[in-house]
């Protein structure tokens, strides 16, 4: 019997993106200056991209540049809520994905083809947030990773 090349081509495709979140060797990334911390999958974010512009934390790459995550604190000097602080902060339209309560907000949204998620959790005088940039062609196999981060975010 003969395998359809076309599957053979996703396969090859897929095949890391699949692999990753299974296999991913998370640690926990901390913002030492706020105490934000969050688990980070090491093996998946490689590249070190240095401070993110309008805050303090860390931002990080796939080894192929095709995904990003980006770990930071957000003054908040007026300790506006969640609902206040984004809408302060003008996000797009075509928001697909909106959550907000007086913790936190996540909005999310594709772009370019890429997927982008963004969650901010309420501490005293800042917001402490994840943003995450994938392909959207991977949203499946980028699901539990994203979820993770996410619901590991600490302020």
């Amino acid at each position: 019997m003969r395998t359809p090349r076309l599957f053979i081509v996703s396969i090859l495709i897929f095949a890391p993106a699949l692999a990753f979140a299974g296999d991913a060797e998370w640690r926990r990334y901390e913002i030492p200056s706020s105490g934000t911390s969050v688990d980070m999958p090491v093996s998946i974010f490689t590249s070190d991209a240095g401070p993110p512009e309008g805050g303090t934390g860390r931002r990080f790459f796939t080894e192929d540049r095709r995904a990003d995550l980006t770990v930071q604190s957000v003054p908040n000097p007026e300790n506006d809520s969640p609902a206040t602080f984004l809408a302060k902060q003008r996000p797009p339209a075509g928001i697909i994905y909106k959550r907000i309560t007086s913790d936190f907000f996540v909005v999310s949204s594709i772009r370019k083809d890429r997927i982008w998620y963004n969650r901010c959790n309420r501490a005293n005088g800042t917001m402490n947030c994840v943003l995450i940039n994938y392909p959207a062609a991977e949203k499946r196999q980028w699901d539990s990773v994203v979820t993770r981060i996410s619901n590991t975010l600490r302020s």
